[in-house]
């Protein structure tokens, strides 16, 4: 499809990004007990922890606002988002020196809300569903003029999150499967974007929640599903709580992804532990599902030497942290 983010897109995105989005470590997870080569670690954890405001979100926020035009930044921009995404747009717009207004479900983390007024950016609250979030800030950048940043449909932000698929294939050429948590789809569209184009032989599989399957069911159906408010935010990942894959994203999804693998509510806390404890990484609940994935469901995955997966972000509330921590 043509409208499919490209190769060069990502590879524009990576530059414009350089010096602002860490270029982040894979990280062994040594401690597994059957390690899938004798000498090299089973799995490798992209920690995308790391960033500056702890999540992925900065590399497709900042390649977005970076790519507005003078006049574009000067009116300022809006975004929706639950979180790390909103944090991204906060950091970018400050770097650049640019307004930014976010709109947040009034359920948001308080660690995520104080992160971005401490970046700067005006807040706005609203009911937690992805309806209410869309149609504020939609209302907003009609009265303001501001430049709508999309957390996850949009051809700019699909190519900055590309990059961290482009990092993966360079450091590890010899990758075999690339585990990556689903939300809106920006990242895995923009990672398997990548990663089949550099590695076409390479296996993408996308990790959600089982109390937020909406992507799976997306992909079973051959078109978008909406999940109720009510049921996504059953799980503990609240950065996975989007009720529908984008339109752009899932166009993505079914160009490259190989399939979508579900966990658990105990899978995820516990796997937020050993990544802690075993990795020494942070990782907050939607930031630990694609390595859930491969301790918990080996089985549904390809037999592969060399898995990595993305720890997607790491802003988690301090309290939940210490808990899971006993």
């Amino acid at each position: 499809m043509s409208d499919l983010v490209s190769l060069p897109e990502i590879e524009r995105a990576a530059e414009r990004i350089a010096g602002v989005a860490v270029r982040t470590p894979l990280v062994p997870f040594t401690r597994d007990p059957a390690p899938a080569a004798a000498g090299e670690p089973a799995l490798l954890v992209k920690a995308e922890s790391l960033q500056p405001i702890g999540a992925f979100k900065l590399r497709g926020a900042y390649a977005a606002i970076s790519a507005l035009s003078p006049a574009e930044r000067e009116r300022g921009v809006v975004t929706h988002s639950s979180g790390n995404h909103a944090q991204a747009v906060a950091y970018s717009a400050r770097a650049l020196g640019i307004r930014a207004v976010v709109v947040m479900p009034h359920t948001t983390p308080g660690v995520k809300v104080d992160a971005c007024i401490a970046l700067g950016a005006e807040v706005v609250y609203v009911e937690p569903t992805s309806q209410a979030r869309a149609e504020t800030a939609a209302k907003l950048a009609e009265a303001h003029g501001f430049a709508m940043i999309p957390p996850y449909d949009d051809a700019r932000v699909i190519a900055g999150q590309g990059t961290v698929g482009i990092e993966i294939v360079q450091d590890r050429p010899d990758v075999d499967v690339v585990l990556v948590p689903v939300s809106g789809g920006g990242l895995i569209a923009g990672i398997s974007a990548a990663v089949k184009a550099l590695r076409p032989e390479a296996v993408v599989i996308g990790v959600e929640p089982e109390l937020a399957a909406d992507a799976r069911d997306s992909m079973g159906a051959g078109r978008p599903v909406t999940w109720d408010a009510e049921k996504t935010g059953r799980t503990i990942a609240d950065a996975l709580r989007v009720q529908r894959v984008g339109d752009l994203p899932f166009a993505h999804m079914r160009a490259h992804v190989d399939g979508i693998v579900t966990v658990t509510e105990d899978e995820i806390e516990t796997s937020m532990r050993r990544l802690a404890r075993e990795a020494r990484l942070i990782a907050e609940p939607g930031g630990a599902v694609a390595t859930a994935a491969y301790l918990y469901h080996r089985p549904e995955l390809p037999t592969a030497r060399t898995y990595a997966s993305v720890l997607s972000g790491g802003n988690i509330d301090p309290a939940l942290l210490l808990d899971l921590l006993k």
